[in-house]
């Protein structure tokens, strides 16, 4: 049974000049050292970071907390799982909040297209 919906979309653009005027304090603030290793190292490194950057604002929706509940952005980590298929880890209070929600495990989709990364998360 689904405990929560999220989705979110951001324009690649916005994450390159975020990256471009901010660097490497942004991606260590955003998130954790797997994911940036994972991103810096594709073709194009701030897709990747956009698509990471929707599902985790997805994953929040959610939760239904948003930022600023307690549950900062490396508690949700993205890690691939093979294939191209992303995998959730919730950590610390956004792993707390999962287990109130009555859920079991989260579900993050990815997409993009040349302008846009897009997400949707699934509480099951």
């Amino acid at each position: 049974m689904a405990r929560g919906l999220g989705i979110d979309a951001i324009e690649i653009e916005r994450i390159r000049g975020v990256r471009e005027r901010h660097g490497d304090r942004f991606l260590r603030k955003v998130f954790t050292e797997s994911e940036r290793r994972h991103c810096l190292g594709r073709a194009d490194p701030d897709k990747s970071l956009a698509g990471r950057f929707a599902a985790k604002e997805a994953l929040l929706k959610a939760l239904g907390t948003g930022m600023g509940s307690g549950i900062g952005w490396k508690d949700v980590v993205i890690v691939p799982a093979g294939r191209g298929i992303p995998r959730v880890e919730l950590r610390g209070p956004a792993a707390d909040r999962l287990a109130r929600l009555g859920a079991t495990s989260a579900i993050v989709s990815i997409t993009h297209t040349r302008d846009l990364a897009m997400a949707q998360a699934l509480l099951v």
